[in-house]
């Protein structure tokens, strides 16, 4: 059987199943913001959702743009998977428009501000253009270069491709980081106007890296069975792949711990509030949790090289960090106009689902349009025979 007779509609499957989820329940969310629940309810709640689904395609270009740095056969089983995330970038700008319709139910600094010179509409909606114009080019020569590479016809021309990706991987990377930097100041720092963090923009780096990799391996999983992946993937990959969790895992409590440390130590009466508000009331119980099950339990459970090589195990860790990632990003959002404690509205599952059917309909449909593992790159041609041999 051929790849499309085993795969192809399973993937079809979920992505119909995905856009109606997605579907009814944005049209659900729509209907009931006058009817059960305060609009400005709503469009909290769906800047809250968007966040947390936009990490995925950040985060997977973001490790796309690694690999094509250091290169590596761990890079050889995913690809297809994060270059398929990367295709979803237009989504997220059409869904965007929802929060810039919104600008004044979400933001306090459209009132008025100390700074008007930077939080104004006008000059949010053009950086928020150039943040998508900025990843939607990064992920567009990705793919383009990707897709010319399996039709490459020889391996000279193979090889020219692959020194493109190298080539724009290092630039790409610098102009995605401060994309992020900013969009994570101008869309969630600005909530809470009068706050600010230097390391605010790379703790959202790793909370888009760390999601996106776990969630390829969960998907990664649903397909580890089947051909070409289940010849093609080995042991040895699964524990790098693994490392790679944790390592990122590892950043990301760095950086989270750091920026507490150093606002702990400056106590300044701009700073203190943020973390105030978020380890008080009903908050203190969402910031123990995430200490235990998002850093203390993975972290110890991925030390574990019997964890790192069976997928089974790594998926279902995986699945965990990514409910964690959705607390994190709750945490992160919601205390801006939530001070005593979480309160959950029906409005954040509705938002939550229909942002993320959305997403993941258009994920499997990008996903099914090309073979799920590269074609003709050298830099996996002859060297996938060693690992098969070591694997174990």
């Amino acid at each position: 059987m051929t790849e499309s007779d085993t795969i192809r509609p399973q993937l079809d499957r979920w992505k119909a199943r995905s856009f109606a989820v997605g579907a009814i329940s944005l049209v659900l969310g729509f209907v009931g913001m006058h009817t059960f629940s305060d609009p400005v309810q709503f469009h909290r709640s769906f800047l809250f959702a968007f966040i947390f689904w936009m990490s995925f395609p950040l985060g997977c270009i973001s490790i796309l743009m690694l690999h094509n740095l250091t290169g590596g056969w761990w890079g050889h089983p995913i690809r297809r998977f994060l270059e398929a995330g990367t295709r979803t970038f237009w989504l997220m700008a059409v869904l965007f428009v929802v929060n810039l319709l919104a600008m004044s139910k979400l933001y306090p600094w459209t009132q008025g501000t100390d700074k008007p010179w930077y939080l104004n509409r006008g000059f949010f909606t053009l950086r928020a253009a150039i943040y998508f114009t900025i990843w939607l080019l990064i992920a567009y020569f990705l793919n383009k270069w990707s897709a010319q590479q399996d039709r490459a016809t020889d391996s000279r021309e193979a090889t020219r491709f692959s020194v493109y990706l190298e080539a724009m991987a290092g630039p790409a990377v610098i102009l995605w980081g401060i994309a992020v930097t900013f969009s994570s100041v101008d869309w969630v720092m600005s909530l809470e106007p009068h706050w600010f963090s230097t390391i605010y923009g790379m703790i959202f780096m790793m909370v888009s890296t760390l999601a996106a990799m776990c969630f390829v391996l969960f998907i990664l999983r649903r397909f580890s069975d089947r051909e070409p992946i289940s010849t093609a993937v080995t042991a040895a990959q699964f524990n790098d792949l693994g490392n790679l969790v944790l390592a990122f895992l590892m950043l990301w409590a760095y950086l989270s711990f750091d920026q507490f440390l150093i606002i702990w130590a400056g106590n300044t009466k701009d700073e203190i509030p943020w973390y105030m508000s978020r380890a008080n009331g009903g908050w203190t119980a969402v910031a123990v949790a995430l200490i235990v099950l998002h850093f203390a339990l993975p972290f110890f459970l991925l030390l574990q090289r019997r964890m790192k090589r069976r997928l089974r195990a790594l998926s279902a860790l995986a699945a965990m960090i990514l409910v964690m990632a959705l607390v994190d990003v709750y945490w992160l959002v919601v205390p801006a106009w939530s001070k005593q404690g979480p309160q959950l509205h029906i409005t954040d599952l509705l938002a939550v689902l229909g942002i993320g059917g959305l997403w993941l309909g258009l994920y499997f449909m990008e996903l099914a349009k090309r073979p799920l593992l590269p074609l003709h790159d050298p830099r996996f041609e002859g060297q996938g025979v060693l690992e098969h041999e070591h694997g174990d």
